[in-house]
């Protein structure tokens, strides 16, 4: 979002949930800031190399914790008027507060073009509040679930590893 990478801040909230912080840096490009698509609590296992389709819902588990990016009706901890996003469950099992509906304006998620992610049990979209930390993650940007959409609420993989179904052509997949 804007630049922004949404990153497993290893701190816990110092009020709301007191769960793990999850935070915006930008050009974020370390293991903190990697994410797994999975699908959501209530479909079926997504296979690797399946379409994401718009409309459809997911989990993001950050993949050195296994922690799902979640919400809740707890108020976020800066923007007072948002709520919280957090990092929670253990090795992808949560609740239904780890489902996101992927919002875009193509059939399935392209990796070229932002999608909007909406929290499924509370109708608010992904969103970089533009606020940021002080001590003890001085710097970082606080992400949050908001009800209005705005260019923080866009968000595009900036890395992937992707596998194409049934598709012998190497020349389709994208290496780090």
């Amino acid at each position: 979002s804007s630049g922004i990478n949404a990153e497993y801040g290893g701190v816990k909230y110092g009020s709301g949930s007191g769960q793990q912080s999850v935070t915006g840096v930008p050009d974020g490009d370390d293991v903190n800031s990697y994410w797994t698509i999975l699908s959501g609590s209530t479909k079926p296992t997504c296979a690797r190399g399946d379409e994401i389709k718009c409309g459809g819902v997911i989990r993001l588990q950050h993949a050195q914790t296994g922690k799902n990016l979640h919400s809740h009706l707890f108020t976020a901890p800066i923007t007072n008027h948002m709520q919280e996003v957090s990092a929670f469950g253990e090795e992808g099992k949560g609740d239904s507060g780890d489902d996101w509906q992927v919002v875009c304006s193509t059939d399935v998620w392209l990796q070229s073009s932002p999608v909007r992610l909406k929290h499924l049990a509370t109708s608010k979209y992904l969103t970089v509040s533009g606020a940021t930390f002080g001590h003890p993650i001085p710097g970082q940007y606080e992400i949050t679930a908001h009800s209005s959409l705005s260019d923080g609420s866009l968000w595009k993989p900036t890395e992937s590893i992707m596998f194409l179904s049934g598709s012998d052509d190497n020349s389709l997949h994208d290496e780090l």
